[in-house]
């Protein structure tokens, strides 16, 4: 190949309008409704040419009409304007973190790992619901001002973009990305060198150049290994999104963890909570630690334990084969020599993947890896709570279920990125102009109830008009691609009526997410569809896995179905979805439809987004809605069972939402009065909206996030760390200790003042008495507990309560006595039991000393 010399060529904008390169260089113009009107209004061919891209929009708009908007006074005043904005936006010190979190830092000290960002869609290095959340969670650090870093991989290629052939089977391409042409620029040091860091491979080193995104006020930084002095192989490591073996898996996630902490280092950016958001950056947390042992010449041991305490790991999966595993063959050339960093052996290092950490069987898993680095782990919805605990209780077998150190945080979604702006306006006029910046306050949705009736009904009437004709557009260009002939192309100006009832589905096309339920009946469906008097139809949109084959064949049927003749109108699969066919889907639709396989949905946001845009959701009671919702909000297929039979579950499911479009949700729409109004319909658009806003939103979830992990993780990672990680080395220590001894650790003898089986009135205390044999422990190492409750039908505590019992004084014999009173306040069959649990001021237990004793 012939040695080519590099240089970037950037577009000439007159002196007047040079804020355009600043304003379209920070993301907040994805969100900010004033700027992306700056952008559209300077050349709205050129902005849809672009894919919505500024950077790439100003180097190719013709330099006449760049002149004329230089001489364009107004125009002039809205860039002024929107400059003004983003600058005082950026600088503001008056931000919910520093007014909730005044003692906190606020220099960068969080720093959130993820796979793949979805931001907007001029960025395409995301491809669905785990990458648009971590966008959303970025920008609702950036709104709430957290001291936040985000830490990704560039993709050369991205996900793939959908192509569907003219039977519906899916197709993938890949199309370059130009990163020169897009809105990131390569991080620089002070010699003005890109940064750069390496990562060791086996038999060499791979280089990782580092590039910046400016979210509002927080940055992204991305990897990129597509560099001349890597070898071919590794310069394809950050090409696609999910793509390639497990092998490649493996090489995206070490440059993802071990790259990215290496390259936040080089940057000067020391993060004292790391955020994985899901397990495959599990790795940073080992190149945490190692730092560590650099910097305080402490043990492996030492450092992992100070590491954890400002580790967070984040799991959006809900079935074990959702986690990336690797087997110990291909582990061993990648970690061999790098665990000897460490101080630990190989087998100690697969050890900490493992379930069975003595299982040499069983092969690594990186989010048993999060789990055993990390001081804290949540799920993402309440549900996936409790499916999260079930599923990883096998690692704390003798904790009652419930009391698996899991957690949730329910997912949100960034309002502002998916409202449309004559809702926006609408909201602006009757909730006031910081709707957006309260959106979690409850007092701001109430005040949905002053909308006029008629006025968020033309909103609701005007956004699907609009998603009926860009539907329009998008499937002729569809059908144009593959040669449809011409009475097909004009056909498509045909399908679809702007004033019926709409359904909007679209999400990732996988087997567990029944996108074709409502086909298992299509003449039923047919006659909803073409209904004389309450007609529906349907929108909808998703991609499958490239090697998804099921999923595949599910959208093939659903488009072959769209194909009939008698459903071509009242049915559209739109190909290649991305944010921008999502937003006009959410904005435009009447009824969002979601039909998971109960508990399969960790949490789903698509739903969330319609609410501030008046749709109402009509979903399995799975995931989010499972706690978002009452009669008064939307509706539930089914009550929340579970079933054995996948093909029970998907008759009575299926019967069960085509009763409900049938007999409730058509015939509420069609109810009009006499001024043509659906009362009842817009009643519930209001309660959907007053009630759920406030709560399923990332600014509530960045904020939960704050307040129960990062400020408190933080601080205790600070606290461990002190003195040379003074603490962190006492711990381990004590721990070491603990787990000597607790092999002997026994509960003697419990008694009670009650007779085994007798009766206690309602309200009344039962004193408890337990002696305890602690082996060389002390009192102040452990928690005596009685585990007490009502008692299922093979007599054991369920859903138990915890009270402390307290030591009496000097052991005797070497038996410690311990006594309380367990109170007795529900009638039925009670019990308790006693247990010994370990307990230490700076240990997050039992997440990092799963042991306990019963009696």
């Amino acid at each position: 190949m012939p040695t080519v010399h590099t240089f970037q060529v950037v577009p000439s904008l007159p002196e007047p309008l040079r804020h355009l390169r600043a304003l379209a260089y920070n993301l907040q113009w994805s969100w900010n409704l004033e700027t992306l009107e700056l952008f559209r209004r300077l050349d709205r061919s050129a902005w849809e040419a672009s894919g919505h891209n500024p950077v790439l929009m100003l180097g190719t708009v013709a330099q006449d009409r760049l002149r004329d908007a230089a001489n364009d006074d107004n125009y002039l005043s809205m860039v002024e304007g929107a400059f003004h904005g983003l600058e005082t936006y950026v600088r503001s010190t008056n931000t919910w973190y520093r007014r909730n979190h005044h003692h906190a830092p606020l220099t960068t000290c969080i720093a959130y790992f993820c796979m793949e960002f979805g931001i907007t869609e001029c960025l395409p290095i995301y491809s669905g619901g785990l990458g648009v959340l971590a966008g959303d969670h970025m920008k609702s650090s950036s709104d709430l001002g957290l001291p936040l870093v985000g830490v990704g991989l560039l993709y050369q290629q991205g996900y793939f973009r959908q192509l569907l052939n003219v039977d519906g089977w899916q197709q993938e391409r890949y199309p370059v990305n130009d990163f020169y042409n897009m809105p990131l620029q390569p991080v620089m040091d002070d010699q003005g060198q890109q940064v750069r860091v390496e990562v060791q491979f086996p038999g060499r080193s791979v280089t990782i150049q580092v590039w910046k995104v400016v979210v509002g006020r927080v940055p992204l930084y991305l990897l990129d290994t597509n560099l001349s002095v890597n070898r071919p192989e590794d310069q394809n490591i950050t090409d696609q999104l999910y793509g390639g073996d497990s092998e490649m898996r493996l090489k995206q996630e070490i440059i993802l963890g071990i790259g990215g902490q290496r390259a936040l280092q080089a940057m000067g950016i020391s993060p004292r909570l790391c955020h994985m958001n899901e397990g495959h950056s599990a790795f940073q947390a080992l190149e945490r630690a190692r730092r560590l042992m650099q910097e305080h010449s402490c043990a492996f041991a030492v450092a992992r334990e100070a590491g954890a305490a400002g580790n967070l790991f984040t799991t959006h999966t809900p079935v074990p084969a959702g986690f990336d595993v690797f087997t110990p063959g291909l582990l061993a050339p990648y970690f061999s020599d790098y665990v000897s960093q460490l101080g630990i052996t190989f087998d100690e290092f697969l050890e900490m993947g493992r379930v069975n950490r003595e299982d040499r069987g069983e092969n690594f898993n990186m989010a048993v890896l999060a789990l055993r680095t990390s001081h804290h782990v949540n799920a993402v919805s309440k549900l996936h709570g409790e499916v999260t605990r079930r599923m990883v209780q096998a690692g704390y077998r003798d904790l009652p279920e419930d009391e698996v150190p899991v957690s949730h945080v329910t997912n949100g979604i960034h309002a502002r990125s998916f409202v449309s702006r004559e809702m926006a306006d609408l909201l602006d006029r009757y909730l006031g102009g910081r709707w957006s910046q309260d959106v979690s306050d409850p007092e701001v949705w109430s005040r949905v109830d002053d909308i006029p009736a008629e006025e968020l009904w033309r909103v609701k009437q005007f956004r699907r008009d609009r998603l009926v004709h860009f539907a329009r557009a998008r499937l002729y260009q569809q059908y144009r691609h593959f040669h449809h002939s011409d009475s097909e192309l004009r056909r498509t100006k045909e399908v679809l009526n702007p004033d019926i009832l709409t359904i909007g589905f679209a999400r990732r096309f996988a087997t567990y997410k029944r996108a074709t339920l409502l086909l298992s009946d299509q003449d039923r469906l047919l006659r909803l569809l073409n209904d004389p008097n309450r007609p529906i139809q349907i929108i909808m949109a998703g991609k499958s896995h490239p090697h998804d084959d099921g999923g595949k064949e599910l959208i093939r049927q659903v488009v072959q179905f769209a194909h009939r003749p008698e459903a071509r109108n009242r049915i559209v699969f739109l190909e290649d979805y991305d944010l921008a066919v999502a937003r006009f889907m959410v904005q435009g639709v009447d009824v969002w439809m979601n039909t998971p396989r109960r508990p399969m949905e960790a949490s789903g946001t698509s739903g969330m987004k319609v609410l501030a845009n008046g749709g109402i959701n009509c979903s399995i009671l799975d995931g989010w809605w499972d706690e978002a919702y009452t009669p008064s909000v939307g509706w539930a297929i089914g009550s929340g069972e579970e079933y054995d039979s996948p093909q029970d579950q998907d008759a009575i499911e299926a019967n069960a939402l085509f009763d409900l479009l049938e007999k409730e949700i058509a015939p509420l729409f069609y109810d009009r009065a006499i001024n043509g109004l659906p009362n009842g319909w817009i009643a519930r658009m209001k309660s959907s909206m007053r009630h759920l806003c406030p709560v399923f939103n990332t600014h509530r979830m960045v904020g939960e996030y704050a307040s129960t992990f990062y400020v408190p993780g933080i601080e205790r990672y600070d606290r461990l760390s002190e003195n040379g990680l003074q603490r962190a080395s006492q711990l381990v220590d004590w721990k070491e200790e603990i787990r000597k001894n607790w092999p002997q650790v026994k509960v003697v003898e419990v008694k009670s003042q009650l007779a085994e089986g007798s009766a206690v009135t309602v309200g009344a205390n039962v004193q408890v008495t337990a002696k305890l044999n602690l082996a060389g422990l002390t009192p102040h190492d452990v928690f005596v507990q009685a585990y007490h409750g009502p008692l299922d039908s093979s007599r054991q505590v369920m859903n138990g309560s915890i009270t402390s019992l307290e030591c009496t004084g000097p052991a005797v014999d070497g038996i410690h006595t311990f006594e309380g009173t367990v109170p007795c306040q529900n009638t039925g069959l009670q019990g308790f039991s006693v247990r010994v649990v370990p307990q230490h001021p700076d240990a997050e237990l039992p997440q990092e000393l799963a042991l306990i004793a019963w009696e």
